[in-house]
């Protein structure tokens, strides 16, 4: 009896390694054991001013006022560009990834991704998280202070460091099919401050 079990585990695991299955197990295993990490913050847009290259003295006193006042709409992009390490010999992957983005206990935004990341044993790659959020609505459902003080942390004037956790939800191909992450991988940094 014991001879047919292990036959049968065997001829399962030569079907699904042949039909590519444990290859792409392994590939998704692989990336719910990279080490992620904070890389940098580009393309930072608020309200319509351009800050990807630092700001400037004459943009200071615009945003300022644009934080304080009372406008119906703050609108602010940018990406959030992690560093990805794969620790393992083979291949990790995914296919897309959901993500929740908390700052200083604000839920800040909520997004997927819907693009491929395959990453090479022993090495590292850039995902980019490209953002879009109204910080007026967020002020709008929070502490306008805290909102307050985490866009100006993101533009670079900010006094106290912002506390940022990442969660991802990754999303795997496994035999042609989209199977996604019961759990989530949490990635936290802090950024900001003097």
């Amino acid at each position: 009896m014991n001879k047919k079990i292990l036959g049968l585990v065997l001829f399962v695991s030569v079907l699904l390694t042949s039909c590519g299955v444990g290859n792409d197990l392994t590939s998704a295993y692989n990336i719910t054991q990279c080490e992620y990490k904070y890389k940098n913050i580009a393309n930072l847009n608020v309200s319509g001013m351009n800050l990807s290259n630092g700001i400037s003295p004459t943009y200071v006193p615009k945003l300022l006022a644009v934080l304080g006042g009372t406008a119906s709409s703050i609108p602010m992009n940018f990406t959030l560009n992690l560093d990805v390490k794969n620790p393992n010999a083979t291949v990790a992957a995914l296919n897309g990834l959901q993500y929740i983005i908390s700052i200083d206990d604000v839920q800040f935004t909520t997004g997927q991704v819907n693009q491929a990341l395959n990453i090479a044993g022993g090495a590292s790659q850039t995902l980019p998280l490209n953002i879009g959020v109204d910080l007026a609505t967020l002020m709008s459902g929070n502490s306008k202070t805290a909102v307050q003080n985490i866009a100006k942390n993101f533009i670079g004037i900010g006094s106290d460091k912002s506390n940022v956790t990442v969660q991802i939800k990754p999303t795997f191909m496994v035999g042609g099919r989209a199977i996604t992450s019961p759990m989530y991988i949490p990635v936290s940094f802090t950024f900001g401050g003097k």
